[in-house]
């Protein structure tokens, strides 16, 4: 691995914070975010709506078209188009907020993430820009008449790209070094008419003068028809150098206090003063006679002819040059671009096909430019005003209040940067495990840094995400650190114990909170809520339960379990270099046999159904199954793990004490969820015996149940016909299976766990198979599919699943891809056909791609079943 990217990433490891000073840290939604919420109610959506956003200052962030900024965003460079005819200049990606989309919030645009590495030395983004007017109020009446059943409207349905009337707008960074970075926008006209285009690129200083004052008020400053300098108390002085422009346009970042809320304005120079500018001629002449401000633009005017371009050249850097464009420095866009190709052809298996390798790029292109600046500092928050909305009471004991001691500022990679602009602990986990591929060190930084002191709270509870930090995501990081630990041992060739040993530290913290807080019996059985998996119960799993009863939780038990098993995992890993942590390996192997004892003797397997149930306990006593077939019932799957002969024949005292609680077991008729492996001393331990794991996989690859064209659903197929109901506390609840969209309102009713396919229970699924298909080889095989007649190995059948996954994605033999469903007309046109999308999760049936539509995020995964499927590998 000595490409030129390879080692740029091996001199970032070296530095604290592995990560490059700029990079896409500019989030492609601000608003609408809880951060930027101060009304006394938490109501996020309606009180800094996108209507807002072109003229109110944000307090915790920017957002912009394919922008870029410094580590602590002082700084941010973004575009800025107008077509001529739409109201407002495309600024920011516009999309509809909860409240107005029938499946709550969705990103109504066209734009794609190209390429990226992970030091950001080669960036590319496609926005595509619709040449008439754009379809804001039909977007947004259309789908607020919709309802739960109806798919959502989006911006293809329009008809608005039908005949091609749009320009490609790409936007490209190469780095001279990591203060000096070149720029090339280009404007492809796709229509077959001469059209209109203005282009603004845009400097902009993020507005804390707000908190601190104008004293350390940064500016840029007008130099000449070419150059300007930003100057900056901490970041020091940056110059923005372009081709000649039309002219130069300053502003202040401030709020238009007097558009939006009739109160006066701090000065006459406002964040929205070039949309007025460029459309309605407002205040032009002032803009381009003022010289200095804290956000400016050179402006192009184009006409662009039909299939022609124009290409607009910058350069943002920290050195004052008197030749920012020397001869042929457009050179360095391919040079570039050739280092980014070597990186990734050094990583991505050489035996995928162009198109497989082409998604895999995408991939990762859009988990790297999904890494975000993310500012929260929850005392600040709640203990002072916006200067619009007053300071309460309400607010200082609503939403996230308990969290006071949470201050977060850093960059982070978010699941999807406009619908998820802000984390969620266990999908930072997933994408970790993909990033550790191609950037091992930062993947191991965002694990840690999540338990961090200013992260997790003083009893060792991990903040879920900002809508509610207090709610319980699925406890997988011991997991994740383990994944991205054996990623980097197997491909880069480097056993990091120091790692392991400084999360283990952590994640015993909060284990220990999971075992003091959600086992309200005693019994090892535990509780959670939701768990991440919304919708997927007959109600709300948060909700507190009149009364005694509890929601006795087979997936919250199973977590745990696969937890326990983890954190043993990591201790005999450390353990065959320090052995004074096989205690702690010991220590955890009991913790796993005792919660798999809980999972199958006390209720939550039940025989009658062959299959693992959430459990109603009424009064501490009485159990009352709840019968649902989902995904709750596969995850004991996920706690497995095999300990070979070598860790047993070194781990002396960890053996020994093993071996002894097995032998107390058995001899006492205990439940013990191990089975040795004669032929070379290996032990599988796992929390389904050999019996049940075959019961489980009758269900699991039955294509009338859970087994799709596109892989596991999460809502067995049986409920479409015969759904499941049940009369609880006055109250009838219903569940079926819904294969797309979701029909409820639970969590905000923008995701559905209740029959689509998601690529992280996928990943999981495929795992454990693989685990057990290692243990039993060949001894062992089922029907795939169901009914099939044809029996494969375990190993056969990960595969299989694993490439009805990976279908999804590729193109299929009418050069579509399934992901597009309704579609791929727009995707077979020349210049679309290898884009691709990789959205929250999947139709059940045909594998159409729904929810967050660039959720690389976890869907990145997608690059760990190739690397996987390819190499044989269990990890």
């Amino acid at each position: 691995m000595n490409t030129a990217e390879h080692i740029r990433l091996e001199a970032n490891s070296k530095k604290e914070v592995p990560l490059e000073k700029w990079g896409p840290y500019v989030s492609e939604r601000q608003w609408g975010t809880v951060r930027e919420d101060y009304s006394s109610i938490g109501d996020a959506w309606n009180y800094f709506p996108h209507e807002h956003a072109r003229s109110r200052v944000y307090r915790w962030g920017e957002d912009g078209l394919a922008g870029i900024s410094d580590l602590y965003q002082n700084l941010c460079f973004f575009i800025a188009l107008w077509n001529g005819k739409d109201p407002i200049l495309k600024e920011r990606l516009f999309g509809l907020s909860n409240p107005q989309g029938n499946h709550g919030e969705d990103v109504k645009e066209l734009y794609y993430y190209l390429d990226n590495i992970p030091t950001h030395y080669y960036m590319k983004y496609l926005y595509k820009y619709p040449q008439e007017t754009f379809p804001y109020d039909d977007l947004l009446n259309k789908n607020k008449a919709l309802s739960k059943e109806d798919p959502e409207y989006e911006i293809l349905d329009t008809g608005i790209f039908s005949d091609n009337k749009y320009f490609d707008v790409y936007v490209e960074y190469a780095k001279n070094n990591s203060e000096d970075i070149y720029i090339k926008i280009e404007i492809v006209n796709r229509g077959s008419e001469t059209a209109d285009i203005t282009v603004l690129p845009t400097l902009l200083f993020y507005n804390k003068w707000q908190y601190a004052g104008d004293e350390d008020k940064p500016s840029i400053t007008f130099l000449n028809n070419q150059s300007v300098k930003a100057s900056h108390k901490f970041l020091g002085d940056y110059y923005l150098y372009f081709q000649e422009a039309g002219e130069v346009l300053f502003t202040e970042n401030e709020t238009n206090f007097k558009k939006l809320f009739n109160r006066e304005n701090k000065t006459e120079f406002v964040k929205d003063a070039f949309h007025d500018a460029i459309i309605n001629g407002i205040d032009h002449e002032k803009l381009k006679e003022k010289k200095q401000g804290t956000k400016c633009s050179p402006v192009y005017y184009y006409k662009i002819k039909p299939n022609d371009s124009q290409k607009i050249y910058l350069r943002l850097t920290n050195n004052q040059t008197e030749k920012p464009f020397a001869e042929n420095f457009e050179k360095i866009f391919e040079t570039r671009k050739k280092e980014a190709d070597d990186f990734y052809n050094a990583i991505i298996p050489s035996e995928t096909n162009a198109d497989q390798k082409n998604i895999q790029r995408l991939a990762f292109a859009g988990l790297l430019w999904n890494k975000q600046y993310y500012h929260y500092d929850l005392e600040r928050w709640i203990n002072t005003s916006d200067g619009i909305s007053p300071d309460t009471e309400e607010r200082r004991n609503g939403r996230n209040h308990e969290w006071k001691y949470l201050k977060n500022q850093d960059i982070i990679s978010m699941p999807d940067n406009w619908e998820y602009p802000w984390y969620a602990a266990w999908d930072t986990a997933f994408h970790c495990i993909s990033l550790a591929l191609i950037d091992p060190d930062f993947a191991k930084h965002q694990l840690v840094l999540l338990m961090r002191e200013w992260y997790m709270d003083p009893q060792g509870q991990l903040p879920a995400y900002e809508w509610n930090f207090s709610d319980v995501n699925p406890p997988v990081h011991a997991f994740a650190a383990l994944q991205v630990y054996r990623t980097e041992k197997n491909i880069y060739g480097k056993n990091d114990i120091d790692f392991l040993k400084k999360i283990f530290q952590k994640l015993i913290i909060n284990f220990t909170w999971w075992i003091n807080r959600k086992d309200a019996n005693g019994n090892s059985i535990f509780e959670g809520g939701f768990l991440g998996l919304d919708n997927i119960g007959l109600f709300n799993r948060s909700m507190i339960l009149p009364g005694d009863v509890l929601l006795e939780q087979a997936d919250g038990t199973s977590w745990m379990g696969m937890y326990a098993l983890g954190m043993m995992d990591i201790a005999l890993e450390i353990a065959m270099y320090d052995k004074s942590f096989e205690d702690a390996g010991t220590k955890f192997y009991e913790h796993f046999v005792i919660i798999g004892e809980a999972l199958n003797e006390m209720g939550l397997w039940n025989e009658e159904d062959k299959f693992f149930y959430d459990l109603l306990s009424l009064n501490k006593s009485n159990a009352l199954p709840l019968k649902v077939r989902s995904a709750v019932g596969l995850i004991p799957l996920f706690a497995a793990t095999v300990i070979e002969k070598e860790q047993r024949d070194n781990l002396i005292d960890f053996t020994k004490r093993m071996d002894w609680f097995q032998n107390y077991r058995k001899e006492n008729n205990k439940y013990l969820p191990s089975q040795d492996k004669s032929s070379d001393d290996c032990i599988l331990l796992s929390m389904v015996s050999k019996e049940r794991l075959g019961f489980i996989l009758k269900r699991v690859l039955d294509e009338s149940e859970f087994l799709s064209a596109g892989g596991i659903r999460a809502l067995s197929k049986y409920y479409e016909q015969n759904p499941y109901s049940l009369d609880f506390a006055g109250t009838h609840y219903t569940i079926q299976y819904d294969p797309g969209d979701s029909t409820s309102n639970m969590f905000g009713g923008n995701s559905n766990w209740r029959g689509p396919v998601w690529m992280p229970l996928n990943f999981l699924i495929i795992r454990a198979i693989k685990i057990f298909g290692y243990f039993y080889e060949d001894d062992y095989k089922v029907e795939y599919p169901e009914g099939s007649g044809k029996f494969l190995s375990l190993t056969e059948v990960a595969k299989k699943i694993t490439q009805r996954l990976l279908s999804i994605f590729e193109k299929n033999e009418h050069n579509e891809r399934l992901v597009f469903g309704p579609y791929n007309w727009f995707y077979q046109k020349e210049e679309n056909r290898d884009l691709v999308l990789f959205h929250e999760y999947f139709h059940g049936d045909n594998l159409r791609g729904l929810g967050a539509s660039h959720q690389t995020g976890w869907t990145a995964l997608v690059v760990n079943l190739f690397y996987n499927m390819n190499n044989q590998s269990m990890i």
